[in-house]
């Protein structure tokens, strides 16, 4: 029987909602499972409702799951915000009764636990009430408590033994409590069987292991949630193999300082989100027309302006396709999981090295933040790229922007002699030099930084995924972090008898055209779920091809699940056939 639970761990800022969900994830990992969580916590600095949800399972886990088999509600509030989710067929609820009592439900298992009293009278310190509640898990639901001592151990040895000491004790005492507990419910883990090692990886560690694996030695940023791990994981590792992380005053600035890193031969890169982004915008244009290589990651959350900075949203693809001035070429890209931010970032490296232009990488909120087993890195499935040179021959009367078949000019490096250059925001001809009067030029100019688009666009071709039926009556078209989901719900509704597939690109712009076309052709009808108000990626669709797309849009700063995406599946279908029994064919 394929083991497969989802926990959520709620309750106010500062009673170790995150930390508590964060080590009940590595115990579960340690013990041998599959995990995959979400995390939503509160954009005040004074605190408010957190929460947590680890997927727990012995096969391959594509989403965070639907239904919550057990919920461990810290407060009332977070009893009042979850309860909905819990399964009614044996859910478990276990709250703190000295905080709330909680009123029946039919269907819910509850345990009340004395939290705070026990960790107030036994341990004397309030604040351990979240390792007690550990204790609780690891007795009730067989979580080997070893692996929650050696977290404890790791977590809080800098703090001495004594501290260490005082959250042993409280796991313990939880888990004493726990075996006074009548049990109700069918829950077991124990020991998991994945067997190969893994990493347990936030998709914004994923990344920046990523970008040092693709040559990156040089990041500059300034702190913006939910990008800002990326800068405090690099600022860690970078320096250990030569590398820099600068810190910059803003993100205009960042933005400034990867251009001029690249310029001078560095691979570079920078990460902000939507508010950061939106700053970037000229700058962006200057590595258009300057040809400069350079990544942009735009972790995205809700907006516009400040928005809800600790929520998810797919809101940005507008600004990451449109954002800038005149006629401004860039690549998109979206990564889609855990494992693949850490391959999608070195593909948008070579992408940007070998086209000399900007790559704006999508990632989000849900996708950062999530953690997740996944294999040990393989360096060999994405080789590194690097620029283009130009040989001694090309340096004699040196033109940095030559117009070339494939529209890509040699790019010297500051200290190669015969290989100066001026590279600036002004038109410019073939050597450099402004050109901003001469308008053949400048189409000429044009014309080759859009050139590019031909190869890029076969490339985006390669670089989509299918799941499901490849000739499908319903097609899903999706985009970034929704991908396990939607390969899920596709999973669930072809059980049920459906015929569907989904298509998943990951450059979003240039589109893979030929793709797109060859699966949606034949459809009955092709649903785009995004997590937008608007169907950003839809509405780009539509300018390419003459097809109704359904849009299925979530806007609440919380991701889709895999159950409102067959919810949709089941809708559309019976549209669909209702339709086909009203117009008989002709005979």
């Amino acid at each position: 029987m394929t083991t497969d639970y989802v926990f959520r761990v709620g309750g106010e800022g500062g009673e170790g909602v995150i930390s508590t969900g964060e080590m009940l994830t590595l115990a579960l990992a340690r013990a041998g499972f599959q995990i995959y969580t979400f995390r939503t916590y509160p954009a005040e600095i004074k605190g408010g409702h957190a929460n947590y949800q680890v997927r727990a399972s012995d096969k391959l886990l594509l989403s965070q799951g639907h239904w919550l088999d057990v919920l461990l509600a810290f407060n009332e509030e977070a009893y009042q915000k979850h309860i909905q989710d819990v399964r009614r067929n044996g859910g478990v609820l276990i709250y703190d009764t000295d905080s709330y009592q909680p009123p029946i439900l039919e269907g819910v298992i509850y345990y009340g636990v004395p939290l705070t009293s026990l960790a107030t009278e036994k341990i004397g310190i309030k604040l351990t009430k979240n390792i007690v509640s550990l204790g609780v898990l690891a007795h009730l639901f067989d979580i080997p408590l070893k692996v929650f001592e050696d977290l404890l151990k790791e977590r809080f040895g800098r703090k001495g033994e004594v501290v260490v000491q005082k959250n042993i004790d409280a796991l313990h005492v939880g888990a004493e409590y726990a075996k006074q507990i009548p049990r109700q419910d069918r829950i077991q883990l124990g020991s998991g069987s994945r067997g190969a090692k893994h990493l347990v990886l936030s998709g914004n560690e994923s990344l920046a292991l990523g970008a040092i694996a693709s040559g990156c030695r040089l990041y500059a940023g300034y702190p913006i949630t939910p990008a800002t791990d990326i800068m405090e994981f690099l600022a860690r590792e970078l320096p250990k193999i030569g590398g820099f992380v600068v810190q910059t005053e803003d993100e205009i600035s960042a933005i400034g300082v990867v251009l001029g890193s690249s310029y001078a031969g560095k691979k570079a890169m920078t990460a902000t989100s939507g508010p950061g982004f939106s700053l970037m915008t000229e700058m962006i244009g200057l590595a258009v027309v300057a040809e400069i290589p350079s990544v942009i990651v735009d972790v995205q959350r809700v907006g516009p302006s400040t928005g809800m900075p600790t929520k998810t949203e797919q809101g940005d693809l507008y600004l990451a396709v449109y954002g800038g001035h005149g006629n401004c070429p860039r690549i998109v890209m979206a990564l889609t999981s855990v494992e693949d931010c850490f391959y999608g970032i070195m593909r948008a490296f070579n992408l940007s090295e070998q086209f000399q232009m900007p790559v704006v990488v999508l990632s989000d909120q849900y996708l950062g933040h999530r953690k997740a087993t996944v294999p040990v890195p393989d360096l060999n499935q994405v080789p590194v790229i690097d620029r283009r040179k130009p040989q001694a021959e090309e340096l004699a009367g040196f033109r940095r922007y030559r117009f070339t078949p494939d529209n890509i000019s040699p790019m010297s490096i500051p200290g190669m002699e015969g290989g100066g250059y001026v590279a600036e925001g002004l038109e410019h001809d073939e050597v450099g030099y402004p050109a901003a009067s001469d308008h053949e030029n400048h189409l000429r100019s044009t014309q080759k930084r859009y050139g590019k688009f031909g190869q890029i666009h076969q490339i985006a071709n390669d670089l989509v995924r299918l799941y499901g039926n490849p000739h499908p009556e319903i097609g899903i078209i999706g985009w970034g972090s929704s991908e396990g989901v939607i390969r899920e719900a596709v999973e669930i509704a072809q059980s049920k008898g459906y015929s569907v597939g989904a298509l998943h690109p990951k450059i979003l712009y240039p589109q893979p055209i030929a793709k797109l076309k060859e699966f949606i052709e034949g459809t009955k009808a092709v649903i785009i779920p995004e997590v937008n108000f608007t169907g950003q990626f839809a509405t780009l669709l539509r300018k390419r091809f003459a097809y109704d797309f359904i849009q299925l849009n979530k806007c609440i700063g919380l991701p889709f699940t895999p159950q409102e995406i067959v919810d949709k599946i089941e809708e559309v279908a019976a549209h669909v056939h209702s339709s086909r029994r009203s117009h008989p064919a002709a005979v």
